[in-house]
């Protein structure tokens, strides 16, 4: 009985220690649960504060650069565009594969080793984008206002990947000036300002008429199908902008209206009890230029252009991708209600989609990307006298196009640690005035 009793004893004492263990390492357990769940929730305190402090950092950094890039393009005279003789030409780099745009520019290289073209970097070259000496020119690799040197300027050309095909402005296209990177705080901000007048205004597609709305429509097609749109991609979009122009349609010419406004005022009138008041209407004539009828219109449509209403998602689908280039249908078309085409800085399937509402697109294409090559057209008259066989077509799509651009965007972003700002702003500029056509910030 006494080692029964022993043998029991020892049993519990076990069974004691076992629970005992056993509770331990569940509150071991329980412990570093707890601790990690409190060691994970402690990380994403200090990453939330840490990102909204780094959004803030960003944020302030893309605002001053706003208002920098709007206050130099603002001092900035009217862009000043370069000639082109020896170089080739940005108009079809939209649709080269990476194979054959390198190839592109191997053979340039070759050719300009071979002949021994003249130097474009040449000081005493008036037209030249990097005249050390041209204290005004914009595109100057030492530019007064923007105050950037790029070192891409300099094309080696015992080096065909160094090579770079200057835009109607210098930069690659679209941009007026090489984009800036800076340093403000603890962000890195980049500033790039585009040309929209060198895009296809997207608002022409939706011209209704009996004399333009075919036209509208094959300019439309001509558009996508050289930037490889599918047949059903373009009814789509088609069926976006009717749905659109319901909604309000897309004029081009506008002329002053005048309108009457009902203003009411009380006028006090006498009775046996003293003096009461009425009320009276009169109308107050105002009348409206053309001029605030299109700044109306810019402004509706860059809403309905940025809206749900059109597939961007579709349009942004990246067509050619590589380290120097990234080509989209978004690209190449304008989304902030422009009216015209800049024929001295539009690519090929720009140019040929404004010049179907005239005829012979793309014969006045090909002879417009030859001439301001050599000499950017001063004016649409410069163009006529320049292609007089085609007189009668430019002047039927006269009101498409232009000469100088008026509207431009302005993309700044910012980034501090893992955050990032950013805010695109579109403008009308006239000599030194701007106004704004619209904001989007991020």
């Amino acid at each position: 009985m006494i080692m029964n009793s022993g043998i029991i004893n020892n049993c519990a004492t076990s069974r004691r220690r076992g629970i005992v263990l056993l509770v331990t390492l569940v509150l071991l357990v329980v412990l570093s649960m707890l601790g990690y769940t409190l060691c994970a929730r402690l990380a994403a305190r200090r990453h939330r504060d840490q990102y909204i402090i780094d959004y803030q950092a960003a944020r302030y950094a893309c605002d001053s650069a706003t208002k920098y890039a709007l206050a130099n393009l603002q001092e900035l005279e009217n862009p000043k565009l370069i000639t082109r003789p020896d170089e080739p030409d940005f108009s079809d780099l939209f649709y080269y594969t990476e194979a054959e745009y390198k190839q592109y520019l191997a053979d340039w290289a070759a050719k300009k080793q071979g002949v021994g073209f003249s130097d474009i970097n040449d000081i005493n070259d008036v037209n030249d984008v990097n005249d050390v000496n041209d204290v005004n020119d914009a595109n100057a690799l030492e530019d007064v206002n923007l105050g950037v040197i790029d070192s891409n300027d300099f094309n080696d050309f015992n080096e065909p990947n160094s090579l770079t095909v200057r835009g109607p402005y210098g930069p690659p296209w679209p941009f007026i000036v090489e984009p800036i990177e800076l340093k403000i705080g603890s962000a890195t901000v980049k500033i790039e300002i585009e040309d929209e007048n060198a895009k296809y205004p997207l608002g022409l597609a939706m011209l209704e008429g009996e004399d333009v709305e075919r036209e509208a429509r094959a300019a439309l097609e001509t558009f996508c199908e050289w930037m490889g749109m599918e047949s059903g991609e373009i009814d789509s979009l088609k069926k976006q902008l009717k749905e659109m122009s319901e909604i309000k349609p897309f004029k081009i010419s506008f002329e002053p209206i005048t309108q009457s406004t009902a203003i009411e005022e009380p006028r006090a009138r006498s009775t046996r009890r003293g003096r009461s008041s009425r009320r009276t209407t009169r109308y107050r004539t105002t009348t409206i230029s053309a001029e605030q009828q299109i700044a109306r219109q810019s402004v509706d449509f860059a809403k309905l252009f940025h809206s749900s209403l059109i597939d961007t998602e579709t349009l942004a689908r990246p067509t050619i991708v590589s380290e120097s280039r990234k080509e989209s249908t978004l690209k190449y078309l304008g989304m902030w209600a422009s009216r015209q085409v800049n024929i001295n800085t539009a690519p090929r399937q720009v140019l040929e989609a404004a010049f179907i509402f005239g005829g012979d697109a793309d014969k006045i294409t090909d002879e417009i990307i030859q001439r301001r090559r050599l000499t950017p057209f001063e004016n649409i008259d410069d163009l006529r006298k320049s292609l007089f066989r085609y007189t009668a077509s430019i002047e039927k799509c006269e009101k498409h196009i232009t000469t100088a651009s008026r509207v431009f965007t302005i993309r700044v972003t910012a980034v501090s640690g893992v955050a990032r700002a950013s805010t695109i702003i579109a403008v009308t500029k006239d000599g030194n005035k701007i106004e704004r056509i619209g904001v989007i910030s991020g």
